[in-house]
């Protein structure tokens, strides 16, 4: 290892491989298929850092960041489309997700720092699949849809098949994920997204959790950081749906809990603390999501924790 002027030691790359920048998806999916192990850069921010603990040994990068088709943000048929180019400092900039989307703003404030957010992107982080991703909730709570571009046509897979285990996910070798599509909900609806960390700056998610409150009644709950993959939570779902929302029913909610998901213990936090503090999170994202619904309550971009 090489010390640097401030007494850190940088882990160097150690092993050689190929590096290509496609003109277009198809080039980039004729790479993908002649190759025997192949890695697709976008931001980089997870896959640099793979590639030098040795997590994965490609033989050539394939950097897709030039491909214009890829770093779109479109709303069109009722249906946000983020591109697999869009960063999430992209997000934060975007007209479109500050005016429908704004829990998406909501939660790109919280990834890490401002330098990783320029080049971080959503699809990259559910291809990256860690346990304490920001996105996977995301994609959880809006019922999602995953494009995959490959030589043998395109596919669109749900979320909720999306993520398989941690680091491992639906995409099959020689695909590359174009970007994901999120349904506009059919009536009126508010977001809580809630982060816990360790300390206030670029820190992963001890727990984290989203909370979207509509107008008829219903909410939709994805956790994560707390199990190997995201963690919709149906039967708290099933629980409040349709009820009027108290003390009592929140108190019975939060004991549920425990059966959804199964945080555990690590550098960044013990199991019991994960999960006492999901408990505190589930109330605080339920109050402050009605209450936005309802015309009030704290500012997007707030934190409630």
């Amino acid at each position: 290892m090489e010390n640097n002027f401030f007494g850190e030691y940088k882990v160097p790359i150690i092993h050689k491989f190929d590096y290509l920048k496609p003109k277009s998806i198809d080039e980039a999916l004729t790479v993908l298929a002649q190759s025997k192990n192949p890695a697709i850069l976008a931001g980089g921010t997870d896959l640099v850092d793979m590639i030098k603990e040795n997590v994965v040994q490609p033989d050539v990068v394939v950097d897709i960041k030039g491909l214009d088709a890829l770093n779109q943000i479109k709303f069109e048929n009722d249906t946000l489309f983020i591109g697999a180019g869009v960063t999430f400092s992209d997000l934060i900039e975007s007209k479109i997700i500050k005016e429908k989307y704004p829990v998406i703003f909501e939660i790109a404030k919280t990834v890490a720092s401002v330098g990783i957010r320029n080049r971080a992107t959503v699809v990259g982080n559910i291809c990256s699949a860690l346990p304490c991703m920001d996105s996977g909730p995301l994609l959880s709570a809006y019922d999602a849809s995953v494009t995959i571009a490959g030589q043998k046509g395109t596919r669109n897979i749900p979320a909720a098949e999306w993520f398989i285990a941690p680091r491992k996910t639906a995409l099959q070798k020689g695909e590359l994920v174009t970007g994901v599509s999120l349904p506009y909900p059919k009536v009126k609806h508010a977001g809580c997204w809630i982060k816990l960390g360790r300390y206030t700056g670029e820190d992963l998610a001890q727990v984290n959790l989203l909370i979207l409150a509509m107008a008829d009644g219903t909410f939709r709950i994805s956790f994560g950081a707390v199990a190997p993959v995201p963690v919709r939570a149906k039967k708290i779902e099933k629980l409040i749906n349709g009820q009027a929302i108290t003390p009592s029913l929140i108190e019975k909610a939060k004991q549920l809990i425990e059966e959804e998901i199964k945080p555990i213990t690590d550098v960044r936090a013990t199991k019991e603390y994960r999960m006492h503090m999901a408990k505190v999170m589930f109330e605080r994202g339920m109050n402050a999501a009605i209450s936005r619904l309802n015309g009030c309550g704290p500012e997007y971009g707030t934190s409630v924790i």
